[in-house]
């Protein structure tokens, strides 16, 4: 049997499978090792996987493709390597960036711009096999436009700053209950500040049809595509998106692109289906 893993910051997402017919997904936290450590890590895998679903047999999982979030190099790729060994002893693991799972789930082996937008976001230029160039995404403080973290945080600011319509403010702090020091002690300290901050970016599907949040998505998404996909220099190429903000936010994506004069391509809520038949037709 072959795993394929797709884990973001948020979600982890486990599609067992014999044929791409009978896949099988399970799904667990966020496992990113930029912002868990190894025990931390180990025990989404005990827990939440492997006891809440006891039907799973890990010693029979022969293949393991594991595309994460935060597996950019080497080490980090090492590391939840030697982790995954634990749990599946019998499997070929391959450990490779969340990045390199979008583009062949898009993509699969043809060249194209592939993009992903969920909590985080990042983009590269895929040549059918492998990563041929890619802009760092440099994580939710120094980069990652146009994900749920930058709406995230562009819909904080602009309510406590009066940049948004005083209704559309007001709701959104009686909603959850905010107040500047409330925001300010989750942000600043406590741990995982990045999913706090992207969990208010649901907030705004309700509420796109307000010029002022319509303009707020418009110019969050064309930041994305000004800072990113433009440096690859290939206009003519369409641009590819997965992800669940991708997704929910697909009218505002594809008019931030035209007005840019870029084209989108596919647009996918989750690469899952996408890499089963990439890994399910490699054999």
């Amino acid at each position: 049997m072959k795993l394929v893993v797709d884990s973001g910051s948020t979600k982890t997402d486990w599609g067992f499978f014999n044929t791409p017919s009978d896949l099988k997904v399970y799904k667990t936290q966020g496992m990113n090792p930029l912002h868990l450590h190894g025990d931390e890590l180990k025990d989404i895998i005990s827990h939440e996987l492997l006891d809440n679903y006891p039907e799973i047999k890990p010693d029979q999982i022969s293949e393991m493709f594991f595309y994460g979030s935060g597996c950019a190099n080497k080490t980090m790729c090492s590391q939840m390597e030697a982790i995954l060994r634990e749990f599946f002893p019998n499997a070929s693991i391959t450990v490779d960036s969340d990045m390199l799972g979008a583009a062949r789930a898009l993509c699969g082996h043809s060249e194209g711009v592939a993009c992903v937008l969920g909590t985080g976001s990042n983009s590269c230029l895929y040549n059918g096999k492998t990563i041929k160039d890619q802009v760092p995404s440099l994580g939710y403080i120094l980069g990652d436009e146009g994900s749920a973290v930058a709406l995230g945080r562009r819909l904080i600011g602009d309510c406590f700053k009066r940049q948004l319509p005083e209704s559309v403010s007001k709701e959104f702090m009686d909603k959850y209950s905010l107040t500047r020091d409330i925001v300010l002690e989750n942000v600043y300290r406590k741990p995982m500040a990045n999913r706090y901050i992207a969990s208010f970016a649901t907030f705004l599907i309700d509420k796109r049809d307000n010029p002022g949040v319509h303009k707020l998505l418009v110019q969050c998404f064309s930041e994305f595509f000004t800072r990113n996909v433009m440096s690859y220099h290939k206009p003519w190429m369409p641009v590819h998106f997965v992800g669940s903000l991708a997704n929910s936010f697909s009218d505002e994506l594809k008019e931030a692109a035209d007005s840019l004069g870029m084209t989108i391509g596919k647009i996918e809520a989750s690469p899952m289906k996408g890499l089963v038949d990439y890994h399910g037709s490699a054999d």
